[in-house]
């Protein structure tokens, strides 16, 4: 399975007496003088690419077996920093995130990358772009640290309106979920075939509803989403596999009333999109997960996640399988 990226089609003719931005790096102009007839000149640009599922899965894959090389050695051994921002980073992060790198670049060598571990370019830069990757090469380092094995490696092509195709590898269970817009959700269980994915069905009053929730960022809004229902079973997990329980159907709902980027939810929310489920927005926050908004109002607009925005910070957001009525 596949997704095929195309770019607009531009044609640009010279004006006389100007200079014209190409919209590629390029300009094209004619002389002043209105006695010179400018020389005759056209530009069609029009690119297709496929990207092939499989190739990106590999790719996800390889970085798993990278990261795990490192988990399973001595942990004095795995050269844990800090970041700015004060998050864990190891030597498996950047082991991982050079061949995601590498390979995307060489499959796909007129799409940008965009990685958690590189640069991140301005906005003004990457919203022009009509395709690109957005990758998390290792989404719960926290959880690689504490080696309770929720984390995973996370890869999405990013569309205009938002991901298009997404490969989530779980490492440490050997399993990989997977979508492509249009085509359905899919999980790979240790290379076996390919089952299909389909969110859970459920209604909002109902009692004993599966909430899953984050290991490491629990607050105070998430308790408040929880105590909403009637005895809900709520279960802690690591890393984008949240997301992953709800597209399965082994969770109802997934609120995250605490701090995200991008890269961290964009594979895996194509995977719950294409399984049936949503992910909306519940509210803005800061970077230290301070509500700038009310979440419950916010939540109520069901509007879902927007991606490329200027600032990489997701709002909170809430995770639904399908909801039915009464």
């Amino acid at each position: 399975r596949s997704f095929t990226c195309k770019s607009n089609r531009a044609a640009f003719q010279p004006v006389k007496g100007k200079r014209q931005n190409m919209g590629v790096g390029a300009s094209v102009g004619t002389s002043a003088k209105e006695d010179q007839a400018p020389g005759a000149l056209r530009l069609e640009l029009a690119l297709s690419c496929v990207v092939d599922a499989e190739a990106i899965i590999s790719t996800a894959e390889a970085a798993g077996r990278a990261i795990l090389a490192i988990y399973t050695s001595d942990s004095a051994s795995w050269g844990v920093e800090l970041k700015s921002d004060a998050s864990p980073l190891t030597k498996a992060d950047l082991a991982a995130n050079s061949i995601i790198c590498s390979e995307l670049m060489r499959l796909t060598p007129h799409i940008p990358v965009v990685s958690e571990e590189t640069p991140l370019l301005p906005h003004d830069v990457r919203k022009s772009f009509q395709y690109f990757w957005l990758v998390d090469p290792l989404d719960g380092t926290k959880e690689f640290l504490k080696r309770n094995g929720e984390f995973t490696v996370n890869i999405a092509l990013m569309g205009k309106d938002g991901p298009v195709l997404g490969v989530v590898h779980v490492p440490c269970t050997s399993k990989t979920y997977w979508a492509v817009k249009g085509q359905g959700a899919w999980l790979r269980n240790n290379g076996a075939k390919d089952v299909r994915l389909k969110v859970a069905q459920f209604k909002l009053d109902q009692p004993g509803l599966k909430i899953v929730g984050s290991n490491s960022h629990s607050s105070a809004e998430t308790k408040e989403f929880v105590d909403m229902f009637k005895g809900p079973e709520l279960k802690q997990v690591g890393s984008s596999i949240k997301l992953l329980m709800v597209a399965e159907g082994s969770a109802h709902m997934y609120p995250r009333l605490a701090p995200t980027c991008e890269w961290d939810t964009a594979a895996a929310d194509i995977v719950v999109r294409e399984a049936g489920g949503v992910v909306l927005q519940a509210g803005l926050c800061d970077n230290q997960g301070k509500a700038l908004e009310d979440w419950r109002e916010a939540l109520a607009k069901e509007i879902p996640v927007k991606y490329n925005k200027p600032d990489i910070l997701n709002p909170y957001f809430v995770v639904f399988g399908e909801r039915i009525s009464a």
